[in-house]
Parts: structure tokens; C-alpha cells; sequence
């Protein structure tokens, strides 16, 4: 019975995380956020510039969803429910720029160069 109540007690007032690990996720992010602003400062350009800026933003976007936003907490179900549609969209997404070479090769070899 004293297990039962305890755990109501638990549940109505909410989970309390510790101060720490806050701090330790805005120091991260704030590391991250510099190391965003030295790709843009060291001229970094191409690919390897679009590349950093990316990691960056993911890494940044997932320590702000894992920790402020609770996910990290949350049933796998509801982690999977709310992650993995954007992670198909970008999947996609990658798939159409594929395909999107593939034609324009294809266009290029069998049209000419000015399609046609």
C-alpha cells in the first residue's frame, strides 16, 4: 500500500532532473553553436561547409529535443512516433536528389547537352 502511494505522489508532482544536466546540455549547445560560427569564420565553402553546418544543427536540434523537450524520458513508442517521420523525410529527400542526377544524366546522354 505504502508503495502505491508513494508512486502517486511521484506522478502528481512531476520528474525533477537535476540542475547539472541542464547546464551540461547549454554548455554543449553552446560549444556546438561555436563551432557553427568558426565554419562561417575559418571561410570554410562546398561541401564541407554545408556538411559542418548540418551536423551542427542536428546534433544542436537533437540535445534540445533528448533534454528540454523530455524525449529522452518518453516511451520509445512516442520517441519513435514523433522522430522517425522527419528522419524519412530527409531519407527522401536524399533518395529525390539521387534520382535527380540519375535523370539529369540520362537527359545529358541520350538529348545532348541543351536537351535536345
Amino acid at each position: 500500500m505504502a508503495h502505491a502511494s508513494a508512486h502517486a505522489t511521484a506522478a502528481e508532482e512531476g520528474q525533477q532532473h537535476p540542475i547539472r544536466l541542464y547546464l551540461v546540455v547549454w554548455g554543449w549547445l553552446f560549444v556546438l553553436s561555436t563551432f557553427s560560427y568558426l565554419v562561417d569564420y575559418f571561410h570554410l565553402q562546398g561541401l564541407l561547409r554545408w556538411s559542418l553546418i548540418l551536423l551542427f544543427m542536428m546534433l544542436k536540434a537533437g540535445l534540445i529535443v533528448a533534454v528540454f523537450m523530455h524525449m529522452r524520458w518518453e516511451r520509445l513508442a512516442l520517441g519513435y512516433a514523433i522522430l522517425l517521420p522527419p528522419l524519412l523525410v530527409v531519407v527522401f529527400a536524399l533518395i529525390m536528389v539521387l534520382e535527380s542526377d540519375y535523370t539529369l544524366f540520362t537527359r545529358e546522354t541520350f538529348l545532348g547537352p541543351n536537351g535536345g
